[in-house]
């Protein structure tokens, strides 16, 4: 059952990426759409109003992506861990993404309490919940852009894995803490597929090659 579990984990960065996906087109506080730091405690409390079924189900998929993303990372370091050279970077990059998993489970937290009972409200606390929803980013893009970095420079240190993963990883992790963060959400999302299928079908290889192994007659 472990060696089952062993084999098939690495997809768990499949279902991040689709659960992901997922609460943002479900819900608007990952778009343009939501209200702005300035915006009164007034015009908050009637966008909630307006959207609160949509943006307390793209909270809550977004919330349990980020369960799926741990577990991923847990199965990605144990494969950068197959390089003696990576082992530092590994513990970093596991570091980083719990931070960054801390900081978009907040998020996702401040917004289905805007959405939750809007109506309920005091247009100051809708007004300060607001702006924390918007501008309390530091903890994702930190966490992101270590995580990023950390990964990146373990596979380049020789983490079975491709190369140019490596560079991407980097770029992700330099996006995180631009103006270009959005885009290394989505970015991260889609290198998380791709290490995901490559990890799972390496360890099909790697069963496949002991299981022939196994029945080869010595000689």
């Amino acid at each position: 059952m472990l060696s089952r579990w062993s084999r098939w984990a690495p997809l768990t960065g499949v279902i991040f990426a689709g659960l992901a996906a997922a609460g943002t087109a479900v819900g608007t506080s990952w778009s343009n759409d939501t209200p702005s730091s300035n915006t009164s405690g007034a015009q908050v409390i009637a966008f909630y109003e307006a959207h609160r079924s949509g943006q307390r189900t793209g909270d809550i998929l977004v919330a349990l992506a980020f369960v799926f993303f741990l577990f991923f990372v847990g199965s990605l370091r144990a494969h950068l861990r197959q390089a003696r050279a990576a082992e530092p970077l590994s513990a970093v990059m596991l570091a980083g993404a719990v931070v960054f998993t801390i900081g978009m489970t907040l998020l996702a937290g401040l917004d289905f309490a805007l959405a939750d009972v809007p109506h309920d409200l005091s247009a100051a606390a809708a007004q300060a919940l607001n702006v924390l929803n918007n501008d309390l980013v530091f903890p994702s893009l930190v966490g992101l852009a270590v995580f990023g970095l950390a990964s990146g420079l373990a596979i380049l240190r020789g983490a079975p894995l491709p190369r140019w993963l490596g560079w991407v990883a980097i770029a992700i992790g330099i996006a995180a803490v631009t103006p270009a963060t959005p885009l290394a959400r989505l970015a991260i999302a889609i290198w998380t597929i791709i290490v995901s299928v490559l990890i799972c079908l390496r360890s099909d290889a790697g069963v496949a090659a002991a299981s022939v192994g196994a029945v080869e007659p010595r000689a």
